[in-house]
């Protein structure tokens, strides 16, 4: 019997055995758990494989610092400052000491950035590919986690990064010649590969997602169906306005030479920000609170109803049809 999408594997195979309240049914990112009276500890997991997640020939210190990074977009998208990690790795027996030493110093500018620190973790050979898992916890205030379940209709919708870049970058690493069709300087090619081997790291934006979203989720299979798992666990629907979704540059000049890129830049995966739901009612103080932490979030729409489902509108505020709703394993 062929496997099942990933979602369905984890909903009938392993959710069953998730019974403590804390790993929220397995419908989260990360589980919440309550440590003590005062916090609680919050649990997410990644797995990166050689050839899925980065490229064999990927600098290892990018993959050292992506390997980390995706974990902090997870509990930035919490609320949650990060505490520590553990790590394990299984590698190729050619592996030689240079890519582990500059794959360590990869995760050790994500520690300089973010106060994390390693506790342990386990390593061991492979005869397939480079596989990387780190697990890490972060700290919050007693009952101040953020799941995706609270959004409500009339929530406005934010990010806290741009879209795209990342898909844009692997699309370039994947067939160079893409810059010069796209209209790409040198400079362009190589913040968007960038932006796809190194996520950004925004913790400063955990503070206001804390004080301020009902529900929020980490953006890492694209907007679209990460925006979409939001909605299919606060029962709601939503609406993504294409002329609001924020693009760097970059990836600006690549859809005015070719704009059919559009439905691939919302759902392509990595771009690792977060989507908030924040209520109508707290917009404005929240937007104002970001202006001074130096945080940019840009409002994507709104949550809507559960029977509108998630709707994405072009600039003329007409539905799309994507031939593909995000990045899945299966």
């Amino acid at each position: 019997m062929a496997l099942a999408g990933e979602f369905d594997i984890i909903a009938r195979i392993f959710a069953p055995l998730a019974t403590d309240s804390g790993a929220l049914g397995l419908k989260d990112d990360a589980a919440v758990l309550t440590v003590t009276d005062d916090h609680q500890l919050v649990v997410t997991c990644d797995t990166l494989v050689s050839g899925v997640h980065f490229l064999k020939d990927d600098p290892p210190r990018s993959v050292g610092y992506k390997a980390l990074a995706v974990n902090m977009s997870d509990l930035t998208a919490k609320g949650a400052h990060g505490y520590v990690y553990t790590l394990s790795v299984a590698l190729p027996q050619d592996t030689d000491m240079a890519w582990l030493e500059a794959f360590a110093e990869g995760l050790a500018e994500v520690q300089a950035e973010t106060g994390i620190s390693l506790i342990g973790g386990d390593t061991t050979a492979t005869s397939g590919p480079a596989t990387i898992t780190v697990t890490a916890l972060g700290l919050v205030q007693h009952e101040a986690a953020i799941t995706r379940l609270g959004a409500k209709p009339g929530d406005r919708l934010y990010t806290n990064g741009t879209i795209g870049d990342a898909h844009l970058g692997l699309r370039l690493l994947q067939d160079p010649s893409l810059a010069e069709a796209w209209g790409l300087s040198r400079k362009d090619a190589d913040f968007l590969v960038e932006r796809y081997r190194r996520p950004r790291i925004d913790t400063a934006a955990a503070l206001l997602i804390r004080n301020f979203a009902k529900a929020a989720i980490d953006v890492s299979d694209g907007l679209v169906a990460d925006t979409g798992k939001l909605c299919a666990v606060s029962h709601v629907g939503a609406e993504i306005e294409t002329g609001r979704i924020p693009f760097s540059p970059a990836v600006r000049k690549a859809l005015a030479a070719a704009p059919d890129l559009l439905s691939g830049l919302i759902a392509g995966g990595d771009d690792y920000v977060a989507v908030a739901a924040v209520s109508e009612t707290s917009a404005e103080l929240f937007e104002s609170e970001a202006d001074e932490h130096g945080v940019t979030f840009s409002q994507l729409g709104m949550v809507t109803g559960l029977e509108d489902g998630l709707r994405i509108l072009d600039e003329d505020g007409v539905p799309m049809r994507l031939s593909h709703g995000g990045f899945t394993h299966f």
